[in-house]
């Protein structure tokens, strides 16, 4: 009978605990959607890349273009990414140059929702199998890398991008990069 009720009080002490880990961490200024990335100063992985809308492929120099791009994942099924398109349209309206990655979605609702939402990429990759999504390390959509020149990633970002998101984060190592590679 003792070991039933022990059971409980230490799921609760352990939860309560992972609660007061979390809260610490929050309240240091430690940012919770800034996951690390092991592609940080390495460039973009290999892989034959088709686009959305046609049969051409895509290799890594799609990513060396000899200036900085964002390479932001997305899909129809997530409601963030939704959020964040109009800003998108705005950036590349302003002459950013951004990549999409379609990541495991369904082809026909992403090229319908590119045409009724306005398309802000260069590119759209497709993804279907989220492969290429898995060799960047993606955990879900969405999610914006900024790569160099080169085809180095130097940054990742998870969660929408907003004007606060690209003025704060974004931007200044974007501008960086774009001012080194003048």
């Amino acid at each position: 009978m003792q070991k039933k009720l022990y059971i409980p009080l230490i799921l609760f002490l352990a939860l309560a605990l992972t609660f007061f880990v979390q809260l610490q961490r929050n309240a240091g200024g430690e940012d919770i959607k800034a996951l690390e990335s092991a592609l940080i100063g390495k460039p973009v992985p290999t892989r034959p890349l088709q686009d959305l809308f046609a049969q051409q492929q895509y290799d890594q120099q799609l990513f060396a273009q000899g200036k900085p791009i964002l390479l932001n994942v997305w899909a129809t099924w997530c409601p963030t990414c939704y959020a964040e398109h109009q800003y998108l349209n705005q950036l590349a309206d302003e002459g950013i140059t951004i990549i999409g990655l379609n990541y495991k979605d369904n082809r026909k609702k992403a090229i319908d929702w590119l045409k009724q939402l306005k398309n802000p990429y260069q590119a759209v990759l497709v993804d279907e199998t989220g492969s290429f999504g898995l060799d960047l390390g993606v955990y879900g959509a969405p999610e914006t890398f900024i790569i160099d020149g080169q085809g180095i990633i130097h940054y990742r970002h998870t969660g929408d991008i907003n004007a606060q998101v690209w003025q704060q984060k974004l931007q200044p190592i974007y501008q960086q990069l774009f001012t080194e590679q003048k």
